[in-house]
């Protein structure tokens, strides 16, 4: 079957059965595993490209249904919530939210970062503004801080012309990356100095697989997340639990759970 008659199938049993059907109601329309599987990896994957969402034990809950739970806790409490406050208000378990950040304590910022990610500061803003309250001192951007002085002539960003990074000296790369694909791509042209062995790139978490040397005859496979920041890693609501290294161009991610390997900063420790 093609992507598009699967979800066909899935919208045609929605309407039949008046819910969102389990997969082994979809089974019954002759919708195999190997075609939800080959087109879309996951059951979930294939419900969330309908615009659809079946809650309960076993189903992925959405990134975006769990920030609107949580910000609309925050909204109804004045205050970012304890554990236990969501355990006996929230909708869902803290399963899943604990499974993206490790400890209750980095949810905030993940939250925060997620807004960002996606736009929502505006509609949510006395929900961050309450967050950022709620944060350590230090874990604030400054850019979220008031704005500071303006230079006396500030040039103007060019709408029709491309950013570019810092200039570099690297021998392949002339300029520091601005996005994940620069981040990507400059791993691939340093990953053989690093000591790495990429076993495969894939679009889907974790971005790598790959092998590293742990001692002399001795490797390991790694699971590698690719991020511009670090903290990035956060609003994309990753399980850190299957993530072993964050290859990012800045680290920025106060008590980060996960190694991160900063290639900017290698870059400068090879004069580059």
């Amino acid at each position: 079957m093609t992507k598009e008659e699967v979800v066909a199938a899935i919208q045609e049993c929605t309407a039949r059965l008046g819910h969102v059907p389990s997969f082994p109601e979809l089974q019954q329309m002759k919708v195999s595993k190997r075609a939800v599987r080959t087109n879309f990896g996951t059951y979930t994957g294939a419900l969330r490209a309908c615009g659809l969402e079946r809650r309960g034990s076993g189903y992925e809950v959405s990134q975006k249904s769990l920030f609107l739970d949580w910000a609309g806790l925050v909204r109804k409490l004045g205050k970012v919530p304890t554990i236990t406050d969501y355990e006996l208000h929230g909708e869902y378990s803290v399963t899943p939210l604990m499974r993206c950040y490790g400890s209750w304590k980095q949810l905030p910022e993940g939250m925060w970062e997620y807004a960002k990610k996606e736009g929502l500061e505006s509609e949510w803003e006395d929900v961050l503004n309450m967050v950022t309250l709620h944060l350590e001192p230090g874990k604030v951007d400054g850019r979220r801080s008031a704005a500071t002085t303006c230079p006396t002539f500030k040039p103007r960003r060019l709408a029709d012309q491309p950013i570019y990074g810092s200039p570099l000296m690297h021998d392949v790369l002339c300029h520091a990356p601005t996005n994940e694909q620069g981040v990507i791509f400059l791993f691939g042209a340093m990953a053989r100095e690093l000591g790495f062995k990429v076993l495969r790139i894939q679009t889907e978490f974790p971005d790598c697989e790959a092998m590293w040397q742990v001692e002399p005859g001795r490797w390991q496979r790694v699971r590698i997340e690719f991020e511009y920041e670090s903290r990035n890693f956060l609003a994309h609501f990753h399980p850190a639990e299957n993530c072993d290294l964050i290859v990012c161009w800045e680290h920025n991610w106060q008590n980060c759970p996960i190694e991160v390997l900063e290639l900017k900063t290698m870059l400068i420790s090879t004069g580059r």
